[in-house]
């Protein structure tokens, strides 16, 4: 199968209405059947179920070894821990006096909703197929909890979302479908502002929803919807085809057929050398010599395994991966290995997906900030949230501490910059204002030591003061001279 990406799904129509759903649908259809296949195959790629387990074999069919060295999922795994691996948090984005306590909130009630593990889903996805997609609806009647809101991760199989052929190209239909157990699909259709669930070509059930738009959230790897290992596939075949080639060339040598050059030798007699393991014979004259020896041709297993090893750097290469190779040098600063070992390009790649993955997740945004406003559990806009990644957080730590002192000894900075650039927090307006509240707290506390301190001396003070308890009145046994001598 050649692969090239998903294809997206376009229409001309600006709006969606119950007279031209269904005609919308039919047409799109066509387009997502063929997604459909291609989505299939990658997920049962990922999965180990690949063109090397049905290789034919002519010589010698006895001997065949089907090896799956299934790097595809190698490459997901990695490519969806990294960007993955730490909780995307929503921080402050602007100044407010009550911000902080709502996006506190905010964060709260996707963690409520295991969002991490959702985010999860959705990049196991994309970095499957090329592409995924989220649904987000209000919690159900009688099913409230922490969240106003239910997150949810569709299968791309059996989602899509249909876009306006005109600039801008933004959603105007998202398509959810199941079929039910007598064979029946159903395709729940929404609009920015209605709802429609069709069966069997008709329209069972329309209906207005205020949702704030489109609850199916479509989540592109790139502009192509090309997985992370669609690249590679033929590499990675090549990988699976050399492995079983492999280990048929040492089976076929253990197993080796025997040559019989001028020896006539019956079936009886065959069967009693494979059991005893030796033969008798003679030449048949002077100038006829007899022979008996292994017909064997050794796989050169050291070239075969540079032939592998280059396929598999090839593989890394162009997925954006970091490699194997290690070093020896001792002298190797951690900046330097993360730029021979290729965590820079793993890095670039992840950054790249951030971009694609952020305007969707703003979309997801503005629909549960929405559904929270509705149910008056926030009044938090998304122009006050601002998506962050924090899987590096923590990457250097010492040099971002270096950083920050530097910049809040420098009378010239000001101080909520300092926390902004030197990159060691993932909110740094949060930790500013954390910060700047406690360093008030900790001067009040020293302010009212001081004062009780002074306090304390005048106190004692007052009492050395009082007739009787100042030396020179009879109590100090020291007899003091004119002029401040003593004897």
């Amino acid at each position: 199968m050649h692969l090239f990406g998903r294809r997206v799904i376009y229409t001309d129509a600006e709006q969606i209405t119950r007279d031209n759903v269904l005609k919308i649908l039919q047409k799109s259809l066509i387009i997502h059947w063929k997604n459909r296949s291609e989505i299939n195959y990658l997920w049962h790629y990922y999965k180990g179920r690949q063109p090397v387990l049905g290789r034919e074999k002519c010589i010698r069919p006895e001997i065949k070894n089907t090896i799956v060295e299934n790097r595809a999922n190698e490459i997901v795994t990695f490519k969806s821990g990294y960007l993955m691996g730490e909780p995307l948090q929503y921080i402050s984005r602007g100044q407010g006096e009550h911000l902080g306590e709502a996006i506190t909130e905010l964060n709260e009630f996707v963690f409520a909703e295991e969002k991490p593990a959702r985010d999860k889903e959705l990049a196991d996805w994309f970095h499957i197929c090329g592409t995924s997609f989220r649904m987000v609806l209000p919690d159900p009647e009688g099913r409230e909890d922490e969240a106003p809101f239910e997150i949810y991760t569709l299968d791309p199989r059996n989602a899509f979302v249909i876009y306006h052929n005109g600039l801008g190209n933004r959603p105007v239909l998202g398509v959810r479908y199941v079929t039910d157990e007598n064979g029946v699909t159903h395709y729940s259709c929404y609009s920015e502002t209605e709802y429609f669930e069709i069966a069997e070509s008709k329209i069972v059930h329309a209906d207005t929803h205020i949702l704030g738009g489109i609850p199916i959230i479509e989540y592109p790897l790139n502009i192509a919807r090309i997985g992370a290992f669609e690249l590679v596939i033929p590499l990675l075949d090549a990988i699976n085809l050399t492995d079983s080639n492999r280990l048929d060339g040492v089976e076929q040598f253990i197993q080796a057929l025997m040559l019989f050059h001028n020896v006539d030798i019956s079936s009886e007699d065959y069967q009693r050398l494979r059991e005893d393991g030796a033969i008798k014979f003679r030449d048949i004259d002077t100038q006829t010599k007899a022979e008996v020896s292994y017909l064997v041709n050794n796989l050169n297993q050291a070239e075969t395994q540079t032939l592998v090893d280059h396929m598999y750097e090839v593989v890394l290469t162009i997925c954006g991966m970091p490699n194997r190779n290690g070093g020896t040098s001792t002298s190797d600063t951690g900046s330097a290995v993360i730029m021979r070992d290729g965590w820079s390009a793993a890095e670039a790649r992840a950054k790249d997906t951030e971009l694609m993955f952020k305007p969707a997740e703003r979309q997801f945004l503005r629909l549960i900030l929405n559904i929270c406003r509705t149910f008056g559990r926030s009044e938090l806009k998304p122009g006050n949230v601002e998506i962050r990644f924090t899987r590096r957080n923590y990457e250097n730590i010492q040099q971002k501490a270096q950083v920050l002192d530097l910049m809040l000894k420098n009378p010239k900075i000001h101080p909520r910059l300092a926390f902004i650039h030197c990159g060691m927090f993932s909110d740094a307006e949060l930790a500013w204002k954390q910060s700047e509240e406690w360093t008030a707290e900790q001067e009040q506390k020293a302010l009212e030591a001081v004062e009780k301190l002074q306090k304390g001396g005048e106190i004692a003070g007052e009492v050395e003061n009082q007739p009787g308890n100042h030396p020179g009145n009879g109590e100090n046994p020291v007899a003091r001279k004119p002029g401040g001598d003593t004897d």
